[in-house]
């Protein structure tokens, strides 16, 4: 069983979700190492089976969604296939790893606001995903 710490249910508190007993588990998945992660929907369920939680993978799209619809995540929408929710949620480019699937951060400094196009009278630029797909040479 996952020991959910004060660290996930200060997460959730800090941008006012209401931290479930799910949630406090997906979030302790999402965040116990301190380091950023990109992870789908199922492998964030994979995860927490693993460690003899009991949340369904509905569950797990839920609260994807109430996590990234509160600030907590960023969604990355990369191969018309997957969705990768991200802990980092600056703007920043991604790595593709095509043989394996995996989502990785480009160096920071790749995306420079300065060179983007204006955008059409009357819109105005949202978010910003750069993904670069890399495949092995050799």
């Amino acid at each position: 069983m996952l020991k959910t710490d004060d660290g996930a249910h200060g997460w959730l508190a800090a941008a006012g979700v209401r931290p479930t007993k799910q949630r406090l588990a997906l979030a302790a998945c999402l965040i116990g190492d301190g380091d950023n992660r990109h992870v789908t929907a199922e492998t964030l369920f994979e995860e927490v089976r693993v460690l003899d939680e009991t949340v369904s993978l509905a569950t797990v799209y839920n609260a994807l969604r109430v996590f990234r619809d509160a600030g907590l995540l960023r969604e990355i929408q990369g191969d018309g296939q997957r969705v990768w929710f991200d802990t980092r949620v600056d703007e920043h480019a991604h790595y593709l790893w095509e043989e394996s699937g995996q989502l990785s951060d480009a160096p920071s400094d790749f995306v420079q606001e300065s060179a983007l196009p204006s955008p059409p009278e009357g819109t105005e630029i949202t978010k910003v995903d750069v993904i670069i797909r890399l495949r092995s040479t050799s």
